[in-house]
C-alpha cells in the first residue's frame, strides 16, 4: 500500500509543532544553564538512567539513594534506560534533592538497538550484560523461533541465555524439548530452567541474574511477565493469560524501566515491550550467517567467494552438514530465516 502524501497545510502544521517543541527545549536549556552557572545545582555525581520520559529522566545515584527526576541538556540526545550518566542535583531548604540535570553520558559497554518505522536502528537500552531468551513448554516452542531470537541476540554482541519456563509441564523424561536444549548447550549457550509453580523453581534464574544487567525477550505467552512479577514482588506488572483458542499470549507491559532485583545480589533488569520482542528485518545475509555460531569458522572457506550456501559446489557449510558438524535442522532453520527476509 502506497504511503499517503501530506497536504501543504499538514506539512506546515507538523513543521510548526516541531519548531515550537525545539524552541521550548532551547528555552529550558538556557534556564538550566543559568541555574548551573549561578551555583543552584550541587557537585557532579554519577548515576544510571532507570526510566526515560522524553527530555526528562529518572536517575538512580550510584550511592543507592532515591531516584531523582532529571532534565536532559539539549546537547545530550539519545539517552536510553541503562545509560550511565553524570548529573547534578538541586536541593530544597531541608537539603532534600528535589530535581537534577544530566550533564554528561558515560561510555556504553553495550547497546541494544531496534529498527524504527523507517528501518533506522535506534538504541532502546544500554549497558546490558546478557539477553535472556524465554520460551516455555506451552506455547510449544519451535527450533526456528529459538534460532531467530539467537541470531537477533548475536547481532547485538550481547551474550544470549536460553530460559525454559514452565518446566513443571515437562514429561518425566524431559521429552524432545529437553533434548533440543541439550543441543543448544552443546553449541555453548547457557540454559536455565524455571517454574513459578514449585518452591525453589527460580533458584537457577536468580544465580544467573546475580551481578548482571539483563533483559528478557521472547514471544507472548511464555511467562515473561509472570517471571518478572516473581522477581519483583514489590512492583505491579499486568500479567496476561494464554488465549484459549490459540494458546498464544497477550502483550501486557508498557513502560521501559530498570529494576533492581531484591533476591539476586547486584542483579538489575531492564524491561520494556520494545525490548521483549525484536526481529531480524534489519539484518543482511552475512549477519544472519554470523548469527549461527557454529558457522563462523567455516565462513569465507567456500570455493566461491559469492557462495550463498544453497547448492553451490565446494560450499563449506553444506560439506559440514554432510559430515555431521552442523545439525541439519540448524542449517534448515538458517535457510528459512533467509527466505523470510527476502
Amino acid at each position: 500500500m502506497s504511503k499517503r502524501k501530506l497536504s501543504r497545510q499538514q506539512r506546515w502544521r507538523i513543521e510548526k509543532i516541531q519548531a515550537e517543541r525545539a524552541a521550548r527545549a532551547t528555552r529550558h536549556d538556557v534556564q538550566e544553564g543559568e541555574l548551573l552557572a549561578a551555583g543552584e545545582y550541587g557537585p557532579e555525581r554519577s548515576g544510571r538512567v532507570i526510566a526515560h520520559f522524553g527530555r526528562t529522566l529518572d536517575v538512580r545515584p550510584d550511592d543507592d539513594g532515591e531516584a531523582v527526576r532529571c532534565h536532559l541538556r539539549a546537547n545530550l540526545e539519545g539517552l536510553v534506560t541503562g545509560d550511565r550518566v553524570v548529573w547534578r542535583g538541586r536541593t530544597d531548604t531541608e537539603g532534600r534533592t528535589v530535581e537534577g540535570v544530566v550533564v554528561a553520558r558515560g561510555e556504553r559497554a553495550s547497546v541494544l538497538e531496534r529498527p524504527n518505522a523507517r528501518g533506522q536502528l535506534k538504541p532502546v537500552a544500554a549497558n546490558i550484560d546478557q539477553i535472556l531468551i524465554v520460551f516455555a513448554v506451552e506455547p510449544e516452542p519451535y527450533p526456528n523461533l529459538i534460532d531467530r531470537y539467537l541470531v537477533a541476540a548475536e547481532a547485538t554482541g550481547i551474550p544470549p541465555v536460553l530460559v525454559l519456563n514452565k518446566v513443571d509441564l515437562l514429561p518425566a523424561d524431559g521429552g524432545e524439548l529437553l533434548a533440543l536444549l541439550r543441543r543448544y548447550e552443546g553449541l555453548g549457550y547457557p540454559v536455565v530452567t524455571t517454574t513459578t509453580e514449585r518452591e525453589g523453581g527460580l533458584d537457577l534464574l536468580h544465580a544467573r541474574l546475580a551481578g548482571r544487567t539483563s533483559v528478557f525477550v521472547g514471544q507472548s505467552g511464555v511467562g515473561k511477565s509472570s517471571l518478572i512479577d516473581r522477581l519483583l514482588p514489590d512492583e505491579e506488572l499486568r500479567i496476561g493469560e494464554l488465549s484459549k483458542d490459540s494458546r498464544k499470549g497477550t502483550h501486557t507491559t508498557t513502560t521501559a524501566r530498570l529494576y533492581h532485583l531484591p533476591e539476586a545480589a547486584g542483579a538489575k533488569l531492564i524491561d520494556s515491550p520494545g525490548i521483549r520482542e525484536f526481529g531480524l528485518i534489519h539484518l543482511d545475509e552475512a549477519q544472519v550467517a554470523q548469527g549461527f555460531i557454529e558457522f563462523r569458522e567455516l565462513l569465507g572457506h567456500c570455493r566461491f567467494r559469492d557462495c550463498r550456501h544453497r547448492q553451490e559446489p565446494g560450499c563449506a557449510l553444506l560439506e559440514a552438514v554432510e559430515r555431521g558438524e552442523i545439525h541439519p535442522e540448524r542449517f534448515a532453520s538458517y535457510r528459512r530465516i533467509l527466505d523470510s527476509l527476502e
